[in-house]
């Protein structure tokens, strides 16, 4: 009996020193995680899901019909349900990026600074997130429509109100307006390791944040009612966007897992043959006897039956099977060609100064109070993107000289010919130039004839969100005229 009571002791001496309740701690998981990380993780998440070519997350190339696909073609006849591709896309940019933008600006708000360059960081660091909030929110407008905002993100509310697109995409604009007075560039933000975009440099940040205001302003240029608002939006931001390609916002990638471009981890280390140039892109290429043809494709000199005989570059047609083996292709492996696209370590770009270029332009040619020329920024935006992917000045200039390309010779308005190089500069960024093609509607595409629907202006809403969150989904349908790809959204007015 003496020895059970000492056993008992030993028991009770034993919990006494040690709280049972740290057998429920996951060692293996931290219990709390800096909102620099959080930072790193949503925003790599982001630019993944921007640059994407995994066919159940992001199919942005095949809508605007710079790819087409090989054996399987649903996605180029644009099947949006039989993979759930709308949910991959919503629930990326809610779920593992806005959440995760949410909850760093949440803990970063909370840390403790005295020093004067400290605050100034932290309220860096704070405008940032708010930066690539912005941006994630739009990509959702421009993607859907209406949307989930003011209601959203908010775990007491399970079924949140869809908010008008417009109205949203106003009150993004006027966001990204305070972010921007906020920035200062003459301090910092976040350290090099948990900004894989600019390593926290905050100058560069107030460049693409204007850039992106350059880029939303024009968005909404068409929409009547918000006319000044454009305009204004555009003129104040034109002066400090992105300039040049040492600016460009990119996520440069690691060559190991899992930090890969995913590119590489689907064309390269997947050893599938899934996609080749669409004829529609390729066909385009071969007419303007484009320069960067070499960068964006293999060459092509397999003999097939066909008269006439095979063009060094050759596109598969759009929506139809093809043989891979027969077609252009984005490289599969090793080639004795320039296909830096393929590398691991390719960056991931989400804006570019091609683009802002062309933004430039448009506002221009639209009579917006922006320094320099249309042609003057329809030259810098080509240039910049031959530049970009691997071309010379020289280049360039060749490429300019000819009337099919010049501003002043080819065909069209100014739509056509800004679209129709825009298209092309945006190459490997299918959401940019699926955005510049619904709003000057060049270059002129046509669905395939087994298409679902026509060229799609917009995704339709997820299937969870019908089955989860039934009646704002119903509401929201309604009120933007159906949710088919095919509805046009408010800023597509033409």
């Amino acid at each position: 009996m003496k020895n059970k009571f000492l056993l008992l002791g030993l028991i009770l001496a034993f919990v006494a020193c040690n709280d049972l309740t740290d057998l429920n701690i996951d060692k293996k998981n931290p219990f709390a995680v800096p909102g620099e990380t959080l930072f790193t993780s949503a925003q790599k998440n982001l630019v993944d899901q921007m640059v994407s070519t995994n066919v159940n997350f992001n199919i942005f190339r095949l809508i605007v019909q710079q790819w087409t696909e090989t054996t399987y073609t649903d996605e180029a006849n644009y099947d949006f349900a039989t993979r759930a591709i709308p949910f991959q896309h919503w629930d990326e940019l809610y779920r593992r990026t806005l959440a995760n933008f949410k909850e760093s600006a949440k803990i970063i708000a909370t840390d403790e600074a005295v020093a004067d360059e400290q605050i100034k960081a932290k309220n860096n660091r704070l405008a940032i997130i708010e930066v690539m909030e912005v941006y994630t929110y739009s990509v959702l407008v421009e993607s859907f429509g209406n949307i989930p905002y003011s209601e959203a993100l908010n775990i007491d509310i399970l079924t949140p109100k869809y908010d008008d697109g417009l109205t949203v995409y106003k009150d993004l604009i006027a966001r990204l307006n305070t972010a921007i007075g906020t920035l200062d560039g003459g301090f910092g933000s976040f350290n090099a390791s948990a900004d894989n975009i600019y390593g926290g440099d905050t100058q560069k940040w107030i460049a693409f944040a204007n850039s992106l205001k350059l880029r939303m302003g024009m968005t909404i240029a068409d929409v009547a009612s918000e006319a000044a608002l454009a305009k204004s939006t555009v003129e104040s931001a034109a002066a400090n966007a992105i300039g040049s390609n040492a600016d460009n916002a990119a996520v440069h990638y690691l060559s190991s897992t899992p930090n890969t471009n995913p590119l590489y981890v689907d064309l390269v280390a997947s050893g599938r043959q899934d996609f080749i140039g669409a004829n529609t892109f390729v066909d385009k290429l071969n007419a303007l006897n484009d320069p960067r043809r070499q960068f964006f494709f293999q060459h092509n000199n397999v003999d097939i039956d066909t008269t006439p005989a095979v063009e060094e570059y050759l596109g598969g047609t759009y929506g139809e099977n093809s043989i891979f083996s027969q077609f252009s292709n984005v490289s599969y492996g090793t080639d004795p060609g320039n296909f830096a696209l393929l590398e691991p370590t390719y960056p991931g770009t989400i804006m570019s100064a091609a683009e802002v270029h062309f933004l430039l332009a448009e506002a221009a040619a639209r009579g917006y109070n922006v320094s320099g020329t249309a042609e003057e920024h329809y030259n810098e935006g080509i240039t910049s993107s031959i530049e970009e992917w691997g071309g010379s000045q020289a280049d360039a200039d060749a490429y300019l000289a000819n009337p099919d390309v010049a501003y002043a010779t080819a065909a069209g308005t100014w739509q056509e010919k800004i679209g129709t190089q825009a298209w092309i500069a945006l190459y490997n960024r299918g959401f940019e130039a699926w955005g510049t093609w619904r709003r000057l509607d060049y270059p002129e595409l046509t669905a395939p004839p087994e298409a679902r629907s026509g060229v799609p202006t917009r995704l339709p809403y997820p299937i969870q969100e019908q089955t989860l969150n039934g009646d704002q989904y119903h509401l929201a349908a309604t009120a933007i005229g159906g949710d088919e790809a095919d509805v046009k959204l408010f800023f597509d007015v033409h």
